[in-house]
């Protein structure tokens, strides 16, 4: 593909001198445009090295008119490369009391990003055209949204102060969804009442970590909450579509794996039986039912394996805006591919700092909770009360500070169940069936019980919730009546 010409590609000449000379006339305006403009967003060269110098002058305190611009490029020996005082006065008279120097900013970073656009392509275009064995059109193609995303993202056009009045609405919105849903939540429900009344739901812009060692649950309490959540998204049609949706990543399971835990959990039926098809006629006749109806729930599964932190966020904001999001859920963290970024690479520790703090942004550009699964420390297993810590977490500086809300799993059963007692050399049959006895009795006790630790918590207590959990279906649920919040029960 031919380099296109330079001369063709979009800008507005006229645009950039009269933003300079309302500028010249008024140094104020330059606080209406900082934030927008930089001097490589003029497309004349010009007027690149001008606003550049003035820019300069302005925030050490000078004035900056076309004496001292004058003066400066004398010095410099550049006045004739910026055309000579003949054209610093022309750009200084090219102003009118009546210029909106905000349009004009957003006028010349509009034609540069669409000059970036044209760049983009061509550069795209181009590395398509090349054979290279090590880099497949995939990889070319997350290269290309990482370049798409990298453009939409310069600049600060949109950011800035808000009125305290607006925080103020917003914040009061927000007050009113949870007296709207009966007190106690504010977000999206998970479908587990008594986690929902300590953390209030999942609210938007929030970066939860569920954190625990291997067979306490991480997968299965998210999938649960997932598959609750697209449900309550589901019956819910009245909700705005772009928040109604849920994406798990899934970077260790394959998506028929996790399909069939949520068939398990939603039938009743034990996860050994799916796998190896051992199925009566009527539970089978049950699951093609349950198919049926989940086939309509907004549940988007991606289970490419060590996916980026730059392709998770690309695919997310292609999903809300084809689809709907309202809630993302990562298995795990650790699994997660970094940026690439050289300063990172080699250092596990710094690479995760970035993509606990790539996914606080994300939950907060896409206004959505993002729930990310994370794996703990082995000094667990060390301790007699093996129940965790936030110290417990792995590489826990960054993700501890980057969470709104830090939740462990804990259940009691997995250690009690793997300590059965066996009989010592010097211990009595009656002893030892004495505490055989009490061993079962304990082990019974804890079967179906999980703690939900709430070890953080930016805006709400912390805390334990107590939830029931059947591992045959991989199920978490509220535990019976007798164990629910007063509110909570009829």
């Amino acid at each position: 593909m031919e380099k296109p010409d330079i001369t063709k590609l979009p800008k507005n000449i006229e645009a950039e001198q009269a933003l300079i000379g309302a500028l010249l006339a008024n140094n104020k305006n330059y606080e209406k445009v900082a934030d927008i403009l930089k001097p490589e967003y003029f497309a004349d060269a010009t007027h690149k090295k001008i606003f550049d110098v003035m820019a300069k002058l302005i925030v050490k305190g000078h004035v900056a008119d076309v004496i001292t611009l004058k003066n400066y490029f004398e010095q410099e020996g550049t006045l004739n490369e910026v055309g000579g005082i003949a054209y610093l006065i022309k750009l200084a008279e090219s102003a009118s009391p009546l210029t909106n120097v905000e349009y004009y900013a957003q006028f010349v970073y509009d034609k540069y990003l669409r000059r970036e656009l044209v760049g983009a392509g061509y550069e795209i275009v181009n590395a398509a055209m090349v054979e290279d064995a090590d880099l497949t059109a995939e990889d070319q193609i997350s290269q290309a949204e990482r370049v798409l995303y990298n453009l939409s993202d310069r600049g600060d056009a949109q950011g800035g102060f808000i009125d305290f009045s607006k925080a103020l609405t917003s914040s009061v919105s927000v007050i009113e969804k949870a007296y709207q849903k009966g007190g106690g939540i504010s977000g999206v429900p998970t479908g587990l009442a008594k986690l929902d009344y300590r953390i209030g739901g999942l609210n938007d812009s929030e970066l939860i970590i569920l954190a625990a060692r291997p067979a306490m649950g991480k997968t299965a309490l998210a999938v649960n909450i997932a598959y609750n959540v697209a449900s309550y998204f589901a019956e819910h049609p009245e909700l705005p579509a772009e928040n109604r949706g849920v994406a798990f990543f899934s970077l260790e399971m394959s998506s028929d794996e996790l399909a069939a835990r949520i068939l398990s959990t939603t039938t009743h039926t034990p996860g050994q039986k799916l796998r190896n098809g051992e199925l009566t006629e009527s539970e089978f006749t049950r699951i093609s039912a349950a198919v049926r109806e989940l086939e309509n729930i907004p549940f988007y599964i991606d289970d490419t394996p060590g996916v980026s932190i730059n392709a998770i966020r690309n695919r997310a904001r292609r999903l809300k805006r084809s689809k709907g999001l309202g809630l993302i859920v990562i298995d795990y963290i650790q699994l997660i591919s970094g940026t690439g970024d050289r300063k990172s690479e080699g250092n596990r520790v710094q690479e995760l700092s970035e993509i606990s703090r790539g996914l606080k942004i994300l939950a907060k550009e896409l206004k959505v909770p993002v729930i990310a699964l994370s794996q703990l420390n082995r000094g667990v297993e060390a301790r007699d009360d093996k129940r965790p810590l936030m110290s417990d977490l792995r590489e826990s500086g960054s993700i501890e500070q980057d969470a709104d809300i830090v939740m462990f799993i804990y259940r009691e059963n997995y250690y009690i169940h793997n300590a059965e007692p066996k009989p010592k050399e010097d211990e009595s049959p009656e002893k030892f069936q004495k505490k055989h006895d009490e061993w079962v009795i304990r082990d019974r006790e804890t079967a179906n019980v999980a703690e939900i630790i709430v070890g953080k918590q930016r805006h709400g207590p912390t805390g334990t919730v107590k939830l029931y959990y059947n591992g045959e279906y991989t199920q978490f649920d509220n535990l019976a009546e007798a164990d629910k919040l007063p509110e909570q029960r009829g």
